[in-house]
């Protein structure tokens, strides 16, 4: 198996795979891109990506295998009816350790975002936070909303940058970064229907030191499934 990704799942219509920290989409120099080694390893003439994840973000991605699933896939995606979680590691306090995050989000210098306090047009997360006794905290995010950038601009909005996120985490003598093995945020689940039945998928990570860790794992065998927690529309 590919170090970039690994198949999580093939299904008539589409493809589940767990994509690797650190890798992009895009061909790289002499690399090929994430959604073409991902063909090459299938043997399938083409695939369509229905939602991206960012360089830093690891786990769940969906990819339909015909224009026809793509279009069926898009649109649960453009409606909202696709329910997404995610994982993140901070290790800085939180202004608030639960409840909605919700703000415009404007464009700023060399390609960062940031939150703004008006809601025209607002991008909405819900999320938990649970401490790990480590001098770390987990996120459980849940995004209502799909914008750029959305849950790594969302933390750092709470004092609760994503630990190893190069771009949003202040760069202070504090946060050594050298010393942190990847960006902390993982696509830990996904639920959609595909041909009227029901499809979840629920992915812990594999890779990070700080995402193995046990207390971490602990915390998540409590939680159990993230749709059974109490989230507020």
């Amino acid at each position: 198996m590919p170090s970039d990704f690994e198949i999580v799942d093939v299904q008539p219509g589409f493809v589940v795979i767990d994509k690797s920290a650190g890798v992009g989409f895009h061909q790289e120099a002499d690399q090929p891109g994430l959604v073409s080694q991902v063909e090459a390893w299938l043997g399938e003439s083409k695939l369509y990506p229905v939602h991206r994840l960012d360089r830093m973000t690891s786990g769940l991605l969906l990819l339909a295998t015909s224009p026809a699933a793509a279009e069926q896939l898009n649109r649960q995606f453009r409606l909202g009816l696709v329910k997404k979680y995610y994982l993140a590691l901070s290790d800085r306090k939180p202004k608030k350790k639960q409840g909605l995050i919700s703000g415009d989000m404007d464009k700023g210098r060399r390609g960062s975002w940031r939150l703004l306090k008006t809601k025209q047009n607002p991008a909405k997360t819900r999320f938990f936070s649970f401490g790990l006794g480590n001098g770390s905290r987990l996120y459980l995010l849940k995004p209502l909303t799909g914008k750029t950038h959305q849950l790594r601009v969302a933390l750092k909005s709470i004092g609760a940058p994503i630990l190893g996120d190069k771009r949003y985490y202040p760069n202070d003598p504090q946060h050594r970064l050298a010393e942190v093995d990847r960006g902390y945020l993982h696509a830990y689940a996904v639920k959609f229907e595909f041909d009227g039945k029901p499809c979840r998928y629920l992915l812990p990570p594999r890779q990070g030191l700080r995402f193995i860790d046990k207390a971490l794992n602990d915390q998540l065998q409590v939680l159990g499934d993230p749709e059974q927690l109490p989230w507020s529309e």
